[in-house]
């Protein structure tokens, strides 16, 4: 089989405008980025054509290093209900640079199920990246220039600054440093350090609002730090929401690009799950649900991670009901988590299997716990044999909940067309349920983030430290208990344990600190030893990337 770039580049690409007049966007609307992309303005977004169409949620088991394919099966979903004579349409989120050149390589799908064009969306895209990268860090110049302005005037100065800065890099030389070093005109010493963009709150603002002005708003509410007097600093406070707006003013239209079989798909925002809320933005959701009457959308890492996140805070915060959740499984990482070590996953073991179902069971657990109709998806690879697929397939029987292998990977929309029906007809035959919360809007933080805890991760018991429990009376301050949480830990298992595969039982959570995002309109709580700042493997995927001729090599 072909690569994902040669497959990519085996595609003859419509010309956007026709792919958006195919799904009904007015043409006259779109805004083209060369010939094979457009951003679509938010004003199109139809609240009424939102009610009447169906939203389906892609997650997966807890990931593993042999990789789950959740991003191929959402895009393969997508193809197989056009197959069937559905009109679909994948929203995804975008990639960021850190990962393409560090551990994963691209993230706009694989094989027969991929958006193009894929250079374009992995590497430079559109430039929101950039654009939220600019936003973050000019409102650090600004707040870093109002400190040295009024140096030595308590009255206007910051006791404590939360404020970062943000690169859309791995890079773990810059997660603590010290600037303003040197002569006092280089600025005010002080200790602070870099997170990667898709950890910036603006990341996070921009997957939230509902509009422009709702954009400009949060940006005003973001706390920077706090005064003497222990008040909340905010960007308001500066007076810079409206310049900072205007860095995003493009950036928070929806991208429009295409699959492998030329069906409309959105990319837009690109949060990661395991450091931040996981999902594409509210408008992009919203302007697929405007235009496609069956979408399909992701959420990173496994269901512990993105899927309680989607439910919580962004479908809490856009008001969206979900109609199914798919989850994806593979045998490899069920192997994985039936203890088969690594280098004898694609050998069959059924013992190792069927170990690995505890894995599953305990996600079905959680999905169901929100009220959701869960269907299984099976992410074929061309080593499974069929008895390991009768076992996976008899074991979902078993738990009452759909099953369906996908083959989009290697045969595009056909490999797809089982899904698509399962996914179609348990919409069709099975109304959705009101979608349920894992904690009331009015429970306190501690008490949130220990229900997600105990409940959604299987934690015993949830331990804060002292730097926790000082940024919890500012939260009480702030008078912003009401705010929802999200959890930021490891995604490899259900622990802080990046090793214990399966389900770990009996453990605790630590809670290190807290980050208030304000401005977005949730807590963070930082759990274990997770940074923000990812660093790069031993061997990262840059050292297998070049361009020869012109063309970009090495980029899957």
């Amino acid at each position: 089989m072909f690569t994902d770039i040669k497959i990519a580049r085996s595609i003859e690409l419509k010309k956007i405008k026709k792919v958006a007049k195919e799904i009904d966007i007015p043409t006259d609307e779109i805004m083209n980025y060369g010939k094979y992309v457009a951003k679509v303005p938010v004003h199109l977004i139809d609240e009424e054509k939102i009610k009447k169409h169906n939203l389906i949620l892609v997650t997966a088991i807890t990931p593993t290093q042999a990789g789950i394919g959740k991003t191929t099966v959402s895009i393969g979903l997508s193809l197989g209900l056009v197959k069937i004579g559905k009109k679909a349409v994948v929203v995804l989120r975008e990639p960021s640079l850190g990962p393409c050149f560090g551990m994963k390589g691209g993230a706009a799908g694989g094989g027969y199920a991929q958006v193009l064009p894929m250079e374009n969306i992995n590497l430079h895209f559109t430039g929101d990246f950039h654009a939220i990268t600019s936003a973050h860090n000019m409102i650090t110049a600004l707040l870093d220039n109002y400190l040295y302005q009024n140096r030595g005037i308590c009255e206007v100065g910051l006791k404590e600054i939360l404020w970062k800065r943000v690169l859309d890099v791995n890079d773990r030389s810059l997660r603590k440093m010290v600037t303003g070093l040197g002569t006092f005109t280089n600025g005010i010493p002080t200790e602070t350090g870099f997170d990667i963009t898709p950890a910036s709150e603006i990341m996070a603002i921009l997957c939230l609002s509902e509009n422009l002005d709702d954009l400009k708003r949060r940006i005003g509410e973001i706390l920077l730090g706090f005064d003497f007097h222990g008040k909340p600093f905010k960007v308001k406070d500066l007076g810079i929401e409206g310049a900072i707006t205007i860095l995003l003013k493009d950036a928070i239209h929806p991208n429009l690009v295409q699959t492998t079989e030329n069906t409309a798909a959105f990319v837009h925002g690109g949060p990661f799950a395991n450091i931040a809320h996981g999902c594409n933005s509210i408008v992009a959701t919203k302007m697929a649900l405007t235009f496609g009457e069956y979408v399909i959308t992701e959420a990173g890492f496994g269901a512990d991670l993105g899927a309680e996140k989607f439910f919580n805070i962004k479908c809490r915060k856009a008001g969206l009901q979900p109609k199914l959740t798919v989850i994806v499984a593979t045998s490899q990482g069920l192997k994985m988590h039936g203890n088969v070590p690594l280098d004898s996953i694609k050998k069959p073991n059924s013992e190792g299997l069927i170990r690995g179902f505890e894995n599953l069971d305990k996600h079905l657990e959680n999905l169901a716990s929100f009220g959701q109709q869960v269907v299984v998806a099976f992410n074929h690879y061309d080593f499974d044999t069929e008895e390991e697929i009768a076992l996976v397939r008899a074991h979902c029987r078993e738990k009452g909940v759909g099953f369906a292998v996908n083959k989009a990977f290697a045969e595009g929309g056909e490999g797809a067309e089982d899904l698509a029906r399962l996914v179609a007809d348990t919409i069709e035959t099975s109304p959705a349920t009101p979608l349920r919360f894992s904690y009331d809007e009015n429970d306190d933080i501690k008490t949130k983030i220990e229900k997600i805890a105990k409940n959604i991760y299987g934690a015993d018991t949830v331990q804060f430290s002292d730097r926790t429990e000082k940024m919890l009376q500012f939260v009480k301050q702030m008078n912003i208990e009401h705010f929802p949480v999200c959890i930021a830990k490891t995604q490899f298992s259900f622990s802080t344990n990046p090793k214990a595969f399966g389900v770990e039982k009996g453990f605790k959570l630590k809670i290190n600190d807290i980050v208030i995002n304000n401005g977005a309109g949730f807590i963070v709580a930082i759990a274990g030893e997770i940074m923000r700042m990812p660093g790069l493997p031993k061997n990262p995927n840059a050292m297998n990337m070049d361009i020869v001729d012109g063309r970009i090599e090495g980029l899957s």
